[in-house]
Parts: structure tokens; C-alpha cells; sequence
């Protein structure tokens, strides 16, 4: 004789025979577990960085307490995940408590997964036996009694292998489809939302440095479609002055590109004895220092290098930001450059470093400019760097860990 076709649930079974000083303890051994999971400093961090992106952007100023209390709070977890590590590889008990629960976990998931495929398959008593020995099984993980939870955690072992016998493995499709449901999420979440972009050189020093790895906000200027460089419609905003943008190079589309909004369309965009005039407005510069020091990296041997510049600041609009220039050189262009509807013009902070709008980026040696479509959006904030004279870096030939870059705004 065998069970009904309906499909049975077996949280909903266990449920309703779980006693209330059960299901409270129940809960707190759930917490428990999720609070000392290597995941969880990592998912704090995460669940803090997004309302801190959010943040420094609508309230840019915010970043002057935000920035110290997001790097100390980051630090905090880092400790917190050292702890747990250690924590797991001293305690020899908690080690097996958490491997038979996770055993139990896969058990209940897999119980659960045949009840729902396979109604009617299955004998009349199939779904009582499983909960009265995964209740068994829940009390001794309750208890924290090792060899109590081992011996029923092997007692719904030998019951699965009675009850479903064949039914058990799973199916190629069910791992095909998990992988490709959570494949498909990553991508949407790169297509539409977030995506990491990592500084490959030192064209935006000193605002970004090399090895910089920024988060680059896809949300903010319109849903792009890849490939065909198509933004259908604007969600936000369209890309102002002073924005710094991710860009797929449009004369070489095999590479991103990273560099800051100067013109948009219509604009007037000259630059003469190397002061940036807009609609023939002057954009506000002044000499911050004569004698900065950056460091470049080679890219042929992964060297670094330093190199003496001037360091000044720079209004584009309501924008400040750095920008470099080296000493004695001047960039003048007589004519202007009229930026076309749909276009942008774009600067490297380190002018005399970048190719850029105005050399062709590089290619062409002419003026070229980014079409919206291929703008894969603003970069927000450094959230990991590894860069010149970094933690660790005297065993990296100079590059290693940049604490104190972390959680650095983009501006």
C-alpha cells in the first residue's frame, strides 16, 4: 500500500510535533549556529556595506565619520572571523557537532526533496518514520551530546537507505539546475546592479591607485545590454560631470576603461596651458603641492616606481577632486571639442599619464568619445586594495594589503 499522491511536507510534520520549549530552543540554537558560521563576520560586512554605499552617495560629507566607522567595524569582523577559525581548530567538539548537524541538515533536505518528487511512491508510514527519527536526531543536537547525535544521525542514514533506497541520488538535472539558478543570479547581479573593477594602472592616481578593486554602480545611468552597447532607458540619472565611470573602450572593445567625466553633450570642452574650460567657463584649479610623490607601477616587470609630480585640485561643476600634472609640462588644445548627444568626454586624473578622450584613448590619436551604451557604470568605493607598500608586501616585491584604502568613496 502506498502514501497519498498529495506531496508531503515534512517541515510542516515535524512542526506540528515539536513541543514550545522546543521550537525556542530550536531558535536558538539556529542563531547560535548562524552567528558562529565563517559566513557570518563576511555577511555582516555585506549587510553594513550596502546602506554605506547608499549613504555616501546621497550624503557625500557623511563619508568623514561613515569611512573610519565602516574600516573599524570591517576590522572588528576580520578579528571575529580569526576567532572562529581558531575557536574550530582547538575545540575537537564543536568540530563534530557542527559536521553530524550539517550531516543532518543534507539528510532533512534530502528527505524533503523525495517527498516533494516522488507522492504515492513511497510507503504509507514513510513520512511518521522520518519525523519521529529526525526529532530524535534534533533533540541530541539540542543536548550537544556528540555520541547520542552520532548515533542517530546514523539511524536516519540507515532509514533513508530503507525508505528510498534508489531514490536517493540525485538526479544530474537537479545539480545542472543549481548550479545554473545560481549562475544566473550572479549574472543578473553583474548585469544590472554591481559588478568589481580592478585599477590596472596608474591613469587616475591619485584618486585610484593601482590595484585599487572598486565597486562600479551598473543601477545608477540605466540597465545596460551587453554586447550590443545598448542602454534602453535611463533609471536615475544620465552621467554628470565629474562622475568617474567603467567604460568598455570604444575603439578597442576588448578592454574596460576607467577615467572621469569632463564634458557631457553639448558641451564646450577646451583645455588650455592645461587649466579645463567648459562652455568657456574655467573649471577652478588650484596648486595643492609642487613636490607630490606617486608610485607607478611598470607594467612589463611589476616594478614600482616613484615619480615627483604637482598635485592640484580641481571644481568640475560642484565636483572636487585631485588631479596631477607634471612639472613644466603644459596640454593645450586650441580648438574645442563639441561633445555629441549620447557622448562623453573623459579625463584621466594623472593628465599627463592617461589615454584618454583626447589622444584616442590611445588608438586612434584623435579626439574620441564615450557613447552611453558603452558606459558600464560609476564607480562608487574601494572595497579591497592591493597595491604599493601594503601588508605583506616586502614578500610581493612591494605590493601587498592596503588596509587604508578600504571603504574609500570615489570622488
Amino acid at each position: 500500500m502506498t502514501a497519498a499522491s498529495t506531496p508531503v511536507k515534512l517541515g510542516e510534520a515535524l512542526s506540528a510535533r515539536r513541543k514550545p520549549e522546543q521550537l525556542r530552543a530550536r531558535r536558538l540554537l539556529l542563531w547560535r549556529q548562524l552567528l558562529t558560521s565563517l559566513w557570518a563576520p563576511l555577511c555582516l560586512v555585506g549587510l553594513a556595506f550596502i546602506p554605506y554605499l547608499f549613504l555616501i552617495e546621497i550624503v557625500p560629507s557623511s563619508a568623514s565619520w561613515a569611512k573610519p566607522a565602516m574600516r573599524y567595524f570591517g576590522a572588528a569582523m576580520f578579528f571575529s572571523w580569526l576567532g572562529l577559525i581558531a575557536w574550530r581548530l582547538v575545540s575537537k567538539r564543536e568540530q563534530a557537532l557542527r559536521k553530524l548537524r550539517h550531516e543532518a541538515r543534507e539528510l532533512f533536505h534530502e528527505a524533503e526533496r523525495i517527498f516533494q518528487k516522488l507522492p504515492g511512491k513511497l510507503p504509507d508510514n514513510a513520512a511518521e518514520r522520518i519525523a519521529e527519527q529526525s526529532l530524535l536526531v534534533e533533540d541530541a543536537s539540542l543536548a550537544a551530546d556528540v555520541p547520542r547525535l552520532e548515533k542517530e544521525v546514523r539511524a536516519l542514514d540507515k532509514l533513508h537507505e530503507e525508505l528510498f533506497g534508489a531514490y536517493r541520488k540525485q538526479s544530474g538535472w537537479d545539480t545542472v539546475s543549481g548550479f545554473a539558478k545560481a549562475l544566473a543570479i550572479a549574472l543578473l547581479i553583474r548585469t544590472i546592479f554591481i559588478e568589481p573593477y580592478r585599477i590596472p594602472s596608474g591613469s587616475m592616481l591619485p584618486t585610484l591607485e593601482i590595484g585599487d578593486q572598486v565597486f562600479v554602480n551598473k543601477f545608477v545611468y540605466g540597465v545596460r545590454i551587453p554586447f550590443i552597447n545598448v542602454v534602453p532607458f535611463q533609471i536615475i540619472r544620465p552621467p554628470a560631470r565629474g562622475d568617474v565611470i567603467v567604460f568598455n573602450n570604444p575603439v578597442n572593445t576588448d578592454v574596460d576603461f576607467i577615467k572621469r567625466v569632463v564634458g557631457i553633450p553639448g558641451d564646450r570642452v577646451e583645455i588650455i596651458d592645461q587649466v579645463v574650460y567648459i562652455n568657456g567657463v574655467v573649471q577652478g584649479r588650484s596648486l595643492v603641492s609642487n613636490a607630490f610623490i606617486v608610485h607607478n607601477q611598470d607594467q612589463r616587470t611589476g616594478q614600482w616606481e616613484d615619480e615627483k609630480v604637482h598635485l592640484y585640485e580641481e571644481t568640475l561643476g560642484k565636483v572636487p577632486h585631485a588631479v596631477l600634472q607634471g612639472p613644466g609640462r603644459a596640454t593645450e588644445f586650441h580648438e574645442p571639442f563639441v561633445v555629441p548627444d549620447g557622448h562623453v568626454f573623459v579625463l584621466g586624473d594623472n593628465r599627463d599619464n592617461s589615454s584618454d578622450s583626447r589622444y584616442g584613448f590611445g588608438i586612434t590619436g584623435r579626439v574620441e568619445y564615450v557613447p552611453y551604451g558603452h558606459i558600464k557604470g560609476k564607480a562608487m568605493v574601494v572595497w579591497l586594495s592591493l597595491g604599493y607598500d601594503g601588508l605583506l608586501s616586502g614578500f610581493f616585491d612591494g605590493t601587498g594589503l592596503r588596509l587604508d584604502r578600504f571603504f574609500e568613496p570615489v570622488r
